[in-house]
């Protein structure tokens, strides 16, 4: 007995397809690029924010720290780079979950 053979599609529609993915994606782009400038430049400054808050705070207690509690040590030079890498971590969580959330609407979009 013999198998029906399956036909599998032929490469140059499968190319022609995503040809046609690609050309409808950037289409999109192009429609969407004063949204897509403002989302950057938003982008950046939450970015640059998340980063700097943690910081500030960090310093902030460290100050108060040194003020109440004088010590051999800085404690604003302790605690301001606890709070940049808390900051930078933050930031670059935010980010993966922003960009995971723009390559699934982007899928659905081909869907």
């Amino acid at each position: 007995m013999t198998e029906p053979r399956k036909e599998r599609p032929s490469p140059e529609s499968e190319f022609s397809r995503e040809v046609g993915r690609k050309a409808a994606r950037k289409l999109k782009a192009q429609r969407q690029v004063n949204r897509t400038i403002w989302f950057g430049l938003g982008m950046m400054g939450l970015v640059g924010w998340s980063v700097a808050m943690p910081t500030l705070v960090a310093v902030g207690i460290g100050w108060w720290l040194d003020a109440r509690h004088p010590a051999g040590h800085s404690w604003v030079l302790v605690l301001m780079p606890i709070g940049l890498v808390l900051g930078c971590f933050s930031a670059w969580h935010w980010v993966l979950r922003e960009g995971q959330e723009i390559r699934d609407r982007e899928d659905d979009d081909d869907a």
